[in-house]
């Protein structure tokens, strides 16, 4: 088994440095799972890192989860196959720039709820979870000849709070299941006074000077092994703002010194993926930021598995010191499919019945109050009063398009300066609809409990307005009929043949924002208007061969009917 002694590692009683790679099975469609492993081992890595985000696993209280993109087990056991030993993260939060940082929304439904504490309902829920996962995990792990040598136990704790009890109750829940292996807990530098644990190994996150990195771990613990358990190599975008990179050269040197020091790394990331869907997350200091569809993260492989300038420039710092066998790593074929005419189109208005679900209540509820986690919920009451009213706009989460009478009126969005916003109501009797989208709940920080939708009743023209009908829409339905109405959002469908599955992009110019689907599958949100994200990734093992059907969701309109399938990407 894995152990630390004074400074160093062992595995089996022999020294040994940690040399991973961070690899999100949820972020990778399992048929790619194998070459992006291979491609980890290839570089001389010895091991892959990988979340577990409860959210992806119980979507809904007590619905568990572990088919196709959610098979964990099936994604231990191909790194076992290759070669690779396997750490795991079950935190069950993660962070990871994903959708609320893997708690799923549902906790929210309850108003006596504290997350990342020693709140009894919160953990309740999680011993549900862990009664679920972990016996699944319990096979992988070394003492059972598996390849699973290590455990983390939450997720940079220290950097959201300072519940020790709530942290041993992780570990007494690891030993409950029969998890018998290494513990370790992972922050920030400035982080680890609160996140660590007594007789567990603290493993730091950061991406240059390791020297004052390592010196916090020393002053703290001394003698601890130097691990650094998330090396940031890249980053991650959010929309309207820029691709980030990093030069390869600059973090080939960072990791030479942390080689140097005799440390063992984890690549954050060795390869990104693709938040699929609508798993993104979004950060939340002076202004929300949602996180853009590719999760690219300017990591060792591309968002679709190609190796990367800093891939090579780390198989050069390896290559000294482990077995680097890169020359028959495979490059990744993509294909152009042309242009893809979108010939039938609907409103979304006229088929709610089909994609949605009708609730009434007195006062607008949030979308967690309503048992839905993603997508959009129409909110619709009447109001009996003509005149050009002030809605008070502050309890809409988080982007939201008004409409009086079927018309269009105002579009806003949590980011607005003014939190008001006047409409008018030119009848007697009036249909007030507001359409809210959910555009990816906080994964870092005190905003961390981030309801959506409606989130209290709305102040509009100095009273609150009562009896609302609501429609939440998921986003995980299609309709089976298109009508071809006149109002947005529209679902806009096409078709087209391949004779081959590969690898494309859709390029979609002359849209605006809404989300695509491939054979029913949601490949994602599309933003054109913001960026730096202008095409979306489409796996090939998602195409048939022959008909596939291809479905654009336009939330605000379109100056083209095709978008093009083509084997170029274009981010940033």
């Amino acid at each position: 088994m894995l152990e630390a002694r004074k400074n160093q590692f062992y595995l089996n009683d022999e020294p040994f440095q940690i040399l991973s790679g961070g690899l999100h099975y949820f972020r990778v469609v399992p048929e790619y799972w194998r070459d992006r492993l291979q491609k980890l081992k290839a570089l001389g890595l010895n091991t892959v890192e990988t979340y577990i985000p409860w959210n992806f696993h119980e979507p809904k209280k007590g619905q568990f989860h572990f088919e196709g993109m959610a098979d964990v087990e099936r994604f231990i056991a191909e790194a076992e196959e290759i070669g690779l030993y396997v750490i795991l993260r079950p935190s069950p939060y993660i962070c990871a720039e994903w959708e609320m940082g893997g708690l799923p929304s549902w906790l929210l439904k309850e108003d006596d709820m504290a997350l990342r504490c020693s709140h009894p309902a919160f953990i309740n829920h999680i011993e549900d979870y862990f009664n679920e996962l972990l016996p699944r995990l319990e096979p992988f792990l070394q003492k059972n000849g598996g390849p699973v040598i290590a455990f983390q136990i939450e997720n940079e704790y220290g950097a959201y709070g300072n519940d020790q009890n709530y942290l041993a109750f992780h570990k007494e829940q690891y030993e409950k299941h029969g998890i018998e292996t290494f513990y370790f807990t992972s922050d920030g530098p400035d982080f680890i006074k609160q996140g660590s644990m007594d007789n567990v190994v603290t493993t730091l996150n950061f991406g240059s000077r390791p020297e004052e990195a390592f010196a916090a771990l020393e002053a703290m613990k001394p003698d601890s092994p130097k691990m650094v358990a998330e090396f940031w190599i890249g980053w991650f975008d959010h929309w309207s703002g820029e691709h980030h990179t990093r030069d390869a050269a600059e973090a080939a040197d960072v990791f030479q010194k942390l080689m140097d020091m005799g440390a063992s790394v984890n690549f954050y990331m060795f390869h990104g993926g693709t938040n699929f869907g609508f798993y993104n997350g979004a950060n939340h200091y002076e202004q929300y930021a949602p996180t853009i569809t590719s999760y690219d993260y300017d990591s060792l492989l591309t968002e679709w598995g190609d190796v990367t300038d800093k891939y090579l420039a780390m198989a050069d710092v390896l290559k000294n010191v482990k077995n680097v066998s890169i020359e028959d790593v495979s490059k990744v074929e993509t294909k152009s499919y042309g242009e893809v005419t979108l010939t039938e189109s609907t409103s979304l208005f006229d088929v709610l019945e089909e994609v949605g679900t009708k609730v009434k209540h007195i006062t607008p509820l949030s979308m967690e109050k309503l048992n839905q986690n993603f997508g959009y919920t129409l909110y619709r009451t009447s109001v009996n009063d003509t005149g050009t009213f002030e809605l008070d706009t502050t309890p809409i989460r988080d982007r939201a398009f008004i409409y009086v009478n079927g018309k269009h009126v105002a579009t806003v969005s949590i980011n607005d300066e003014s939190k008001s916003v006047m409409i008018p109501f030119p009848n007697e009797e009036n249909v007030f609809e507001i359409l809210v989208e959910n555009l990816g709940r906080v994964n870092y920080g005190k905003h961390l409990s981030d309801q959506k939708g409606i989130v209290s009743n709305l102040w509009l023209n100095n009273q609150y307005w009562f009896n609302w009908e609501m429609v939440s829409i998921e986003g995980d339905l299609l309709p089976s009929t298109y009508s071809a109405g006149e109002r947005y959002p529209k679902y806009l469908k096409g078709t087209f043949q391949a004779n081959s599955c590969k690898d494309t992009f859709v390029d979609l110019e002359g849209f605006t924002k809404g989300n695509v689907y491939i054979n029913g599958f949601n490949l994602g949100r599309y933003w054109q208007t913001m960026g730096p994200q202008q095409r979306l990734y489409l796996p090939g093992p998602l195409l048939y061969e022959g008909e596939n059907e291809l479905v654009v969701l336009v939330l605000e309109g379109n100056k083209s009917n095709k978008v093009t399938l083509t084997n170029e990407p274009k981010l940033g």
